[in-house]
């Protein structure tokens, strides 16, 4: 299609895509809020990719006071003024593994960047007293208050938290860059950071101790990414062109958006939140994929994963306190959760107002399968193999043939050699729970009843299938805990035909060996 609107794919300028006439969600009643709060040293903490520096770029344009940009947003209509300040901006997003010369190399030539821009002449070999230079020179030349904006404040740390050495020599590098900024309170008009994790105020910030962060607060829920009521209001045209390029309804199309990209929330309660770098992706390409998790490899994450021995049906849903996930970065080393809520594979899905614990788990079907299929490899030496057997087994499945999908496991798993760590009953488990949640349908692992937990539920378009793995035992004894338990009865209203499924593990052939497959009668239902 040649009229359909443009999207600003990895384009976080607003100044270009307001100009250029790309898509935009007005996220500008949320820069008024913050520019006319009660505090002035502002911090966000949002994943990658979720519009932190679109937001960053945003401010910066509305404290220069361009207001020609802002025509027919809501802040049109709030501001008043249109007060022109300087504004000083730092991007960090680059900086990764750097040692701390080559990062104080990189902050002069940051500062330099917006000594050039300010018509500034600095000569400070110190980041600290060079930035607190710049900062007093713009003020006096302009007779205005400064604004300053630094966009992922944490990225030079986040490769290195977890090694002692490298983590306290980048940090004091960082802590000399931001002390500059609390004694020059007065002459600033606002000072905001965003980030993935927080770093901890006697860390990071030792010298500026009174930011607010505002990541949990109800009002600034929706500051990025795209909620529902925008995709139905503000990007309604979108949907109904991706709807035609794919060949379905806006309603099956909206419902595969949901799937995909859909279910953050980054306080409670709060609206529903989906991906915005994958949707806009989504809308640009005319296709669903999984672009958010592809667009950068999670490296740390997984060796945290790894070193930790966390098992993949245990990530969600887990009931923590908001000091437990949301606590600072260099205090994560003993618990996987916090790195996992920061960076985006946890969210938020409920909170006890009784006990104030909050729910945390998977966000949607992009995130869950992207973090499986790079869990693989501590399973299976070829986690290609498999990924192409499952594949091939969602197609089966998808045609209604279970038995010629276990059939397709029990050959490929036959000629895989397996990792290391293949010693215990619970890797087996695992394993197939890897495969079996990695398959194109919507799959809930451990599913409480009022009998005990369903091994996994797996729903397709046509089917709902009961599956129960037992390792070392037999098929018949899988089936006979499902029918034991009741466990179809829990489902009875699902609407969809019902098969259970049990399957045997032999750990000295590590494989499948066999199994039983048993649609359900309505009349047994209940």
């Amino acid at each position: 299609m040649t009229d359909r609107r443009r999207y600003p794919v990895g384009n976080p300028n607003f100044k270009e895509i307001r100009e250029q006439g790309f898509v935009y969600i007005d996220k500008t009643e949320h820069v008024y809020r913050m520019a006319h709060a009660d505090y002035k040293y502002v911090f966000l903490s949002r994943p990658r990719r979720f519009g932190k520096s679109l937001l960053t770029s945003t401010l910066q344009c509305y404290f220069e006071g361009r207001r020609e940009l802002f025509q027919g947003l809501v802040i049109e209509a709030l501001e008043q003024e249109w007060t022109g300040y300087p504004v000083l901006r730092f991007d960090l997003s680059g900086v990764h593994r750097q040692d701390a010369a080559a990062l104080q190399r990189f902050l002069i030539s940051e500062i330099e960047r917006n000594e050039r821009r300010m018509g500034i002449a600095g000569s400070a070999v110190d980041v600290n007293v060079r930035l607190s230079s710049l900062i007093q020179e713009v003020h006096g030349q302009t007779g205005r208050q400064v604004v300053v904006l630094i966009d992922e404040y944490d990225s030079p740390l986040l490769d290195v938290v977890h090694e002692e050495a490298n983590f306290s020599a980048l940090r004091d590098v960082m802590t000399n860059f931001y002390s500059a900024l609390k004694p020059a309170g007065e002459i600033l008009r606002f000072c905001f950071l965003t980030g993935i994790t927080r770093f901890s105020q006697l860390s990071i910030f030792s010298a500026l101790n009174n930011i607010k962060n505002i990541s949990l607060m109800p009002e600034y829920a929706t500051v990025c990414g795209i909620t529902r009521e925008e995709l139905n209001t503000q990007m309604r045209p979108d949907v109904e062109a991706l709807a035609t390029r794919m060949g379905l309804t806006p309603q099956e199309t909206q419902e595969q958006l949901l799937e995909y990209y859909d279910g953050y929330h980054f306080t409670w309660p709060s609206a529903d939140i989906l991906n915005p770098f994958s949707l806009m992706s989504a809308m640009s390409d005319g296709m669903i994929q999984p672009y958010w998790f592809e667009s950068g490899t999670p490296t740390s994450l997984i060796e945290v994963l790894r070193k930790q021995k966390v098992k993949p049906i245990e990530i969600g849903p887990i009931t923590r306190s908001s000091e437990d996930f949301d606590r600072p970065t260099e205090r994560q080393t003993d618990d996987y959760v916090p790195l996992m809520y920061q960076s985006g594979y946890l969210t938020i899905k409920d909170m006890s107002a009784f006990s104030r614990m909050y729910t945390l788990s998977l966000p949607n079907k992009e995130v869950r399968i992207g973090l499986y299929k790079n869990l693989l490899p501590e399973y299976v030496k070829q986690p290609v193999v498999v990924k192409n057997m499952v594949g091939e087994m969602a197609e089966k499945i998808h045609q209604g043939d279970m038995d010629g999908a276990l059939r397709l496991m029990q050959t490929v798993l036959g000629t895989l050699p397996y990792c290391n760590r293949a010693r215990s009953e619970g890797h087996f488990q695992q394993l197939l729970a890897l495969i079996f949640t990695l398959l194109d349908g919507f799959v809930d692992v451990e599913v409480r009843t009022p009998n005990g937990r369903v091994d996994m539920v797996m729903r397709t378009s046509t089917k709902l299938y009961l599956i129960e793995l037992k390792v070392g035992q037999s098929a018949k004894a899988a089936m006979e805990q499902i029918d034991l338990k009741s466990y179809p009865e829990r489902f009875a209203l699902c609407g969809q035909p019902i098969v259970k499924v049990g399957i045997n593990f032999d750990k000295r052939k590590k494989n499948i060996t066999d199994w039983t497959i048993s649609p359900v009668a309505p009349q047994d239902l209940g």
